[in-house]
């Protein structure tokens, strides 16, 4: 019996490996001689890095880049299995998580760190670059980044422009003619799940920028500040970002990749499943194992644990999904290709009791035991 196991991480509880590694002792409790194969699950969101890293056989990186306020910072990415893919998550180097909620500003906040871990890896030989975004402190429509990768954005005096959200008003010229030359050969894709415009009032500052500090003044500052770039960009460079669809993802660094990068937005489970090759995986399978800490309604919006089961179902492959709770409106995932879904929880218990990583191990670990208990007396001839 060959069981694929890629639940997504129990989110402040256990990552993705550690859920799939409980689980996958729980099946070999019910059947010892079951083919369990774990593979660390993402949706390009926090945990990507690690996820593909562990997936892929491939090395995590750390070295130090400038931080959204101009600080340094001790950041991570990896490199795959295959030596010449590199995946970064934009957080490492300007995330919310490193600006306590005093100090964020996103006039102020730069993208700069993101563009100095880009030269990282091609420095050691990456070819391709897969990008996660989400968690960003910033606003500057990715300005920061390209100014670390050879880009010019100068103002009325010819001076380039300093970092921050509140330099995008003083910009006058792009250049990026001088972009690194190792970017220019760079294939770069981005796992993007937002359809938001650069500017406007479904832009990256209205939509965004409150939770990164901003006031309604501020807001609007950036979101004329987004309006100027994208007007300099179109005349400047002929590119007309401000449509692009997930523009103003992560502050606008979704229209400095596609728009300027050349870089493709892609769905992130997608673009995660495509990278680990779960398809082929899951043909192989007899059994599929998802799963993440909640399944309500909103587990159908594109979260890993769907990705999976999509592809199980497109192969006629069972799936089983476990999740720390199940609301009653998870039962729109049968529908969805999930075969059966089931709560890890035996008893009640507070939140935090439940999120306990040993607690959440044995939940794990005893449901798959029971679920394929079961499955094996039923298999017997």
């Amino acid at each position: 019996m060959n069981i694929l196991i890629a639940i997504d991480s129990f989110k402040g509880s256990l990552t993705s490996a550690e859920a799939g590694e409980a689980t996958a002792a729980g099946i070999r409790r019910a059947i010892p001689d079951a083919e369990t194969e774990v593979v660390p699950l993402a949706d390009g969101g926090e945990g990507t890095v690690d996820a593909l890293v562990q997936a892929t056989g491939g090395e995590l990186i750390r070295t130090r880049v400038t931080g959204p306020l101009g600080e340094p910072v001790d950041a991570a990415y990896g490199i795959l299995g295959d030596g010449i893919t590199a995946v970064i998550e934009i957080a490492e180097a300007c995330g919310l998580p490193l600006i306590s909620e005093t100090k964020r500003n996103p006039l102020k906040a730069t993208s700069y760190g993101v563009g100095e871990l880009i030269l990282d890896a091609a420095s050691r030989g990456a070819r391709s670059l897969i990008v996660g975004l989400g968690g960003s402190a910033t606003n500057d429509a990715g300005v920061g980044m390209l100014q670390a990768l050879g880009c010019h954005f100068l103002d009325e005096m010819g001076e380039e422009v300093p970092r921050g959200g509140a330099a995008l008003g003083a910009i006058r010229s792009a250049d990026i003619s001088a972009l690194h030359p190792d970017i220019k050969n760079l294939d770069i894709q981005v796992a993007c799940d937002v359809n938001n415009p650069l500017h406007g009032e479904q832009g990256a500052a209205h939509i965004y920028g409150p939770q990164k500090g901003a006031t309604p003044k501020m807001v609007e500052e950036l979101d004329d500040g987004l309006r100027n770039f994208a007007e300099v960009v179109k005349a400047e460079l002929g590119k007309d970002i401000q449509e692009i669809p997930g523009a103003g993802a992560a502050g606008g660094l979704g229209a400095a990749f596609a728009g300027l990068l050349d870089a493709e937005l892609r769905s992130g489970i997608e673009l995660i499943l495509d990278t680990i090759g779960l398809e082929e995986k899951v043909q192989q399978a007899d059994y599929v194992i998802t799963g993440e800490g909640r399944m309500d309604a909103q587990s159908s919006m594109g979260k890993a644990a769907m990705g999976v089961a999509g592809l199980a179902q497109k192969h006629g492959k069972p799936v089983i999904a476990l999740a720390g709770s199940v609301s009653e409106e998870a039962a729109e995932l049968n529908q969805l290709g999930v075969t059966a879904y089931f709560s890890v929880l035996k008893e009640v218990v507070t939140l935090e009791e439940a999120m306990a990583p040993e607690t959440a191990r044995r939940n794990l670990r005893i449901a798959a035991e029971q679920i394929f208990r079961l499955i094996g007396f039923s298999a017997k001839p």
